[in-house]
């Protein structure tokens, strides 16, 4: 009689989510699964509300991420009042949207996965956290603060606040960058700029030492999907869609965000509250993609800052050409992201335009609005109908972890398919394994799930007749 392992929750990501694990009567690993356990509605509860008022409501299903929705709705309310977004509100709208994305990238690294790295998958957990890390690199982990910090500040000095920031509203912005953050923020950027390339070297050399570990840990073919220039240059802020199949051969190209349909479709399954997107011209389930910062790469041909261009270039002869599809590769490209987004804040502060108080221009109203971000977890789509009256009649958002579903499931299969033997204990390091494997993808399940509440994690080993044969417990 096969027996189940529960993982409840999985930690280190934000929001809650569950591992099962159905173990055959041979010890083998039969089926593997990451189980989304909260009910979604917010695409809902807006129904009838102000369309204008989704910048500001969106961003409220995560502190982590409410840059990514603040910006995506902006944009969506473009299209819907037809606006010629000012020069100087995209530009504060880019280093909001980059300050999101160096913060973002040095939280999730260095405070939920870099223990991971540095202190080892099998270390006690009492000290395989952010505070370990302090005791064994107190520099790096002073750095990697000062980093998230930094970013904040750009959210503040351009959105009015670090979190949940205001300053993005239909058709542009609703305030320029005061002179004096702009000058505090020059004078800081040089030092965020040589930290992030610090980390990414960090990181390739934890890679040298385990180039195996990097090769076959939740190693896998799936389709990739991020947002590309018409040069083919990666594009965090504003791009076309392209997708390309395990193999890097191009499924589509250039396409508008406004036409995303045409080329993308949502499976559901009766043991997850999370969609299954997938490509349609692939089908379900072979169609289903990954996004995020290694899906990014994969699919972009250059990434357009010196530093950064370096280790893309590096990374692009990995798999000589060809895409790169183990999971961890996901963290270097992560901070090579991160140095990317400092370069680029540099690159913004020098620009006179972000002081300038041109930022607003709306056109015809729309009944129909579309837009579309790379979040620092992946693709961000918008997508909102509204009536005469400018109320919200439909709302969809796919976010980035939800276009992850299938990459996290098949992360979590061959981990524990790799690491749970016949005869072997199930240790916590195994299970810890697991749930690095979700953490590769940086999940926000608060987005994708709107959970609340807590939940301890019980793991029982049983016998086919039910006899319990061991408790791990982490509360």
């Amino acid at each position: 009689m096969p027996r189940k392992i529960e993982i409840n929750p999985v930690t280190r990501v934000e929001g809650h989510g569950k591992v099962t694990l159905v173990i055959n009567d041979a010890g083998k690993v039969e089926q593997a699964r990451l189980h989304i356990i909260e009910f979604r509605g917010f695409e809902k509860f807006v129904q009838g509300r102000p369309f204008w008022e989704m910048p500001v409501m969106s961003e409220r299903m995560c502190g982590i991420c409410p840059v990514s929705h603040h910006l995506a709705a902006a944009k969506t309310c473009d299209m819907l009042v037809s606006a010629n977004v000012p020069r100087p509100a995209d530009l504060l709208r880019r280093l909001m949207h980059y300050g999101q994305v160096l913060q973002s990238h040095a939280l999730h690294f260095f405070h939920l996965c870099a223990a991971d790295f540095l202190l080892g998958f099998d270390a006690d957990p009492t000290i395989r956290n952010l505070v370990g890390l302090v005791s064994v690199d107190p520099q790096t982990t002073l750095k990697a603060i000062k980093m998230r910090k930094y970013g904040q500040e750009v959210i503040k000095a351009t959105g009015g606040k670090k979190i949940h920031p205001t300053g993005a509203i239909p058709g542009g912005m609703n305030a320029p960058i005061k002179s004096t953050d702009r000058s505090r923020l020059r004078a800081e950027i040089p030092t965020i700029v040589e930290w992030a390339e610090e980390s990414v070297n960090l990181c390739l050399d934890f890679y040298n030492k385990n180039k195996e570990l990097f090769a076959s840990f939740a190693s896998f073919d799936t389709p990739y999907m991020g947002t590309v220039d018409e040069k083919g240059e990666l594009q965090l802020y504003h791009g076309k869609l392209r997708g390309i199949d395990a193999q890097g051969r191009i499924v589509f190209d250039q396409l508008p965000y406004e036409n995303y349909l045409s080329e993308i479709a949502e499976a559901v399954e009766d043991w997850s509250y999370m969609k299954f997107p997938f490509f349609r011209k692939l089908g379900y389930p072979d169609g289903c993609y990954r996004v995020g910062p290694l899906a990014r790469f994969n699919v972009a041909d250059s990434i357009g800052t010196p530093r950064a261009q370096k280790y893309f270039d590096f990374f692009k002869r990995l798999a000589s050409g060809r895409p790169v599809k183990g999971s961890l590769f996901y963290h270097i490209a992560r901070l090579v992201e991160m140095l990317h987004a400092a370069e680029v804040i540099q690159n913004l502060l020098e620009d006179d335009d972000l002081e300038n108080d041109d930022l607003v221009h709306r056109g015809e109203l729309r009944t129909e609005g579309i837009g579309i971000i790379e979040a620092p977890r992946g693709t961000l789509i918008h997508h909102y109908k509204i009536n005469p009256d400018g109320l919200l009649t439909k709302v969809n958002l796919i976010v980035a972890t939800t276009q992850n579903n299938i990459g996290m499931n098949k992360a979590v299969e061959t981990i524990a398919r790799e690491f749970i033997k016949p005869g072997h204990e199930i240790t916590e390091g195994i299970l810890n394994r697991i749930e690095a494997g979700i953490r590769c993808y940086d999940p926000c399940l608060s987005c994708a799930t709107h959970a609340y509440g807590q939940m301890p994690l019980v793991v029982d080993l049983v016998t086919p007749a039910g006899q319990l044969i061991k408790r791990l417990s982490r509360r």
